[in-house]
């Protein structure tokens, strides 16, 4: 049995290794790993979606150590969401560690899938953690 990289097969890791640093198209990581592309892909797309659910999880994680909450309503527009999560910090007595623009960023980063154009179409819920971080976690209906 090959050796595990956390979530990642051995395969997997090599794969991500070569395509990501080393730019190698799939067809020539196929020819360094003596496999086919087809395989490599296959290696490529568990790999990518088992790092994805791993997002997932450390993000649901964190979400359990909050210290308030914030749930941003559908229509919501963008440049409003960093003052509300900076008066919910305030409220629970937490220096929020960013400041307009990196939450801005971060909120439509994280909850990218809530937002349209400038606007939230679904909900967003909100986690202010103790050391003053945020995340973010679209709420799918």
């Amino acid at each position: 049995m090959g050796r595990k990289y956390g979530l990642l097969t051995e395969l997997q890791y090599k794969v991500l290794e070569l395509r990501l640093r080393k730019g190698l198209s799939q067809a020539e990581v196929a020819r360094v790993l003596g496999t086919s592309r087809e395989n490599v892909a296959i290696a490529e797309k568990r790999a990518l979606r088992n790092i994805k659910l791993a997002e997932k999880t450390l993000s649901m994680y964190r979400f359990l150590l909050r210290v308030a909450e914030v749930e941003v309503k559908p229509g919501t527009h963008l440049v409003d969401i960093p003052s509300i999560i900076l008066k919910a910090g305030d409220k629970a007595e937490v220096k929020i560690t960013a400041n307009f623009t990196k939450i801005y960023d971060e909120i439509r980063f994280k909850a990218r899938e809530c937002i349209e154009e400038k606007h939230t179409v679904r909900p967003i819920k909100i986690a202010i953690l103790r050391d003053g971080s945020i995340e973010a976690i679209c709420e799918h209906q």
